[in-house]
C-alpha cells in the first residue's frame, strides 16, 4: 500500500513525551497534565487552557536507577516511567492527575509528589516549582454508589484542583467544549479503525497503533488537522493486490505503547485488526453522549466506569462480560485468533491472561497466543518464534475447517 502522508511525522511524535506538538502547546501557554490510566478521564484534562499527556517511556530498556525507588519485582512499565522521570523526561508537566488503580503506577506517581529533603532543593524529581500530583480514588464495582463516589472524586481531585492551582474554567460549558473535541477525535479514530474490518484492510495494525498513540500523547487541538487529513487519505487508499498477511488477530492485554511490538507480530504473518489493551482504541474512543440537561461530570464518571474492560473489576458477571466482549471483537473484526499479552509483574493482567487463555479456547473455540513480556521488547527472538508458531497453528485450524466444510 502507498505510505500514509503523515506516518513518519506521527512516528517522530512518539519518540519523546515532550514532543514537538507538546512544546508548541506549552509555548501557547497551555498546561500539560500527565496521567497513566484510562480511569483518569482525559476529556477533563483537555479543558480550555489544558491538554492531556498519557505518559510513556519509549526506548527505556534498563530502568536501573528506578529500581532504587521501586522494587525489581514491580512491573517494567512503572519502573520505566520512573526512570524517564529521573532523567528529566517529564519536567514539562504542570501536574500529574493520578488514579488509585494499580499499586505499581501509584507508587511511581507518589514518588513524583515527594519533595525529598528541604535542604536539597535539586532533588525534586519533577523540576517545576508549580508541579503537583492529585490522586482520585476509582471504585472496583459498577453500582450507583460507585458512580456517585467517582463523580465526587473527579470534582474534588481534578476539577477543583485545576481551578485552585491554575484558575482553569471547569464549568459545564467548558466541559462540554472538551467533550466536543474528544468526540471528534473518537469519530476520526473509529472511521480509521473501521477499515480494519475489511477482508483486505487498508490500514495495518502498526499504522493504527501509531495514530491512536498520538491521540493519547499529543495536544488534540494541534493533532486534529493531521487526523482529518489521514482519515481523508484513507477513504481512497487502495489495498495491496495480494494480501500481506496469513491470518488476522485481536490483541488484548496490559500497557502496550510500543508500536514495534505490533510490527513484530505483523512481520510474523498475523495482521492485528483490533486492539483491546490499555492504550488501545476499543474503549478509549467511544464517544461521550451527554443528554440535554444532564450533569456533564456525572455522565463522564459513568462513561469511564461502564466502558472499561479492565481486569481490576472482579465480579463474576464483569469477568464473563469481558470474555464475551473479546469473542464479539474477534467476530466483528473477522479475526482468526487472539493474542493476550501482559507485562511481567502486572498484578491485574497476569491473572486475566491465564483466564483468557483457557476460557477463550475452551468456551469460544478461538486460538490464543498467551505472552508475558517486558514493557519494551529489546530482545524479540523468543517472541518471534512464539508468534510464528501461533500463525502456523491458526493456519492449520483454518485448513482443517475448510476441509471439513468442503
Amino acid at each position: 500500500m502507498k505510505d500514509l502522508k503523515h506516518l513518519i511525522y506521527f512516528e517522530n511524535l512518539l519518540q519523546e513525551a515532550n514532543n514537538d506538538l507538546v512544546k508548541q502547546a506549552k509555548e501557547e501557554g497551555k498546561l500539560a497534565l500527565g496521567y497513566t490510566c484510562y480511569f483518569m478521564p482525559e476529556v477533563l484534562l483537555d479543558l480550555p487552557g489544558c491538554f492531556s499527556v498519557r505518559l510513556r517511556a519509549p526506548r527505556c530498556t534498563s530502568p536501573d536507577i528506578a529500581t532504587y525507588y521501586l522494587s525489581a519485582r514491580t512491573c517494567h512499565y512503572a519502573r520505566s516511567l520512573m526512570e524517564r522521570a529521573l532523567e528529566g523526561g517529564f519536567n514539562f508537566l504542570d501536574a500529574q492527575m493520578a488514579t488509585e488503580t494499580c499499586t505499581a503506577t501509584c507508587r511511581f506517581q507518589e514518588h513524583l509528589e515527594q519533595k525529598h529533603l528541604d535542604s536539597v532543593e535539586d532533588m525534586d524529581i519533577i523540576q517545576n516549582p508549580d508541579f503537583f500530583v492529585s490522586f482520585s480514588d476509582v471504585p472496583f464495582k459498577n453500582t450507583e454508589n460507585s458512580y456517585d463516589h467517582f463523580r465526587k472524586q473527579l470534582r474534588a481531585h481534578v476539577l477543583d484542583e485545576l481551578t485552585a492551582h491554575f484558575g482553569i474554567d471547569t464549568s459545564d460549558e467548558a466541559i462540554l467544549k472538551a467533550v466536543e473535541q474528544h468526540n471528534e477525535v473518537c469519530r476520526l479514530i473509529n472511521e480509521i479503525g473501521d477499515y480494519r474490518k475489511l477482508d483486505n484492510p487498508t490500514v495495518t495494525g502498526y499504522e493504527f497503533a501509531v495514530i491512536q498513540l498520538c491521540t493519547l500523547t499529543c495536544p488534540k487541538h494541534l493533532l486534529l488537522p493531521y487526523l482529518r487529513e489521514t482519515a481523508e487519505e484513507l477513504r481512497t487508499r487502495e489495498p495491496d493486490a495480494k494480501k500481506q498477511f496469513r491470518c488476522k488477530a485481536v490483541l488484548c492485554g496490559s500497557e502496550n505503547d510500543d508500536p514495534d511490538f505490533i510490527r513484530l507480530i505483523e512481520s510474523c504473518g498475523a495482521l492485528v485488526v483490533c486492539d483491546r489493551y490499555c492504550y488501545g482504541a476499543v474503549e478509549s474512543r467511544i464517544p461521550i453522549e451527554i443528554p440535554e440537561g444532564a450533569d456533564p461530570l456525572d455522565v463522564i464518571a459513568r462513561h469511564y466506569l461502564l466502558t472499561s474492560n479492565c481486569p481490576r473489576f472482579m465480579p463474576q458477571d464483569e469477568m464473563r462480560g469481558r470474555k464475551k466482549r473479546l469473542a464479539e471483537l474477534c467476530s466483528e473484526y473477522h479475526a482468526d485468533g487472539l493474542i493476550v499479552a501482559s507485562n511481567k509483574f502486572c498484578e491485574y493482567w497476569s491473572y486475566e491472561r491465564v483466564i483468557d487463555t483457557v476460557i477463550m479456547q475452551r468456551d469460544y473455540g478461538i486460538p490464543v497466543c498467551s505472552i508475558e513480556k517486558e514493557y519494551i521488547n529489546a530482545a524479540s527472538g523468543q517472541l518471534r518464534t512464539r508468534f510464528q508458531a501461533f500463525v502456523e497453528s491458526v493456519e492449520l485450524k483454518m485448513l482443517r475447517e475448510d476441509r471439513k466444510n468442503g
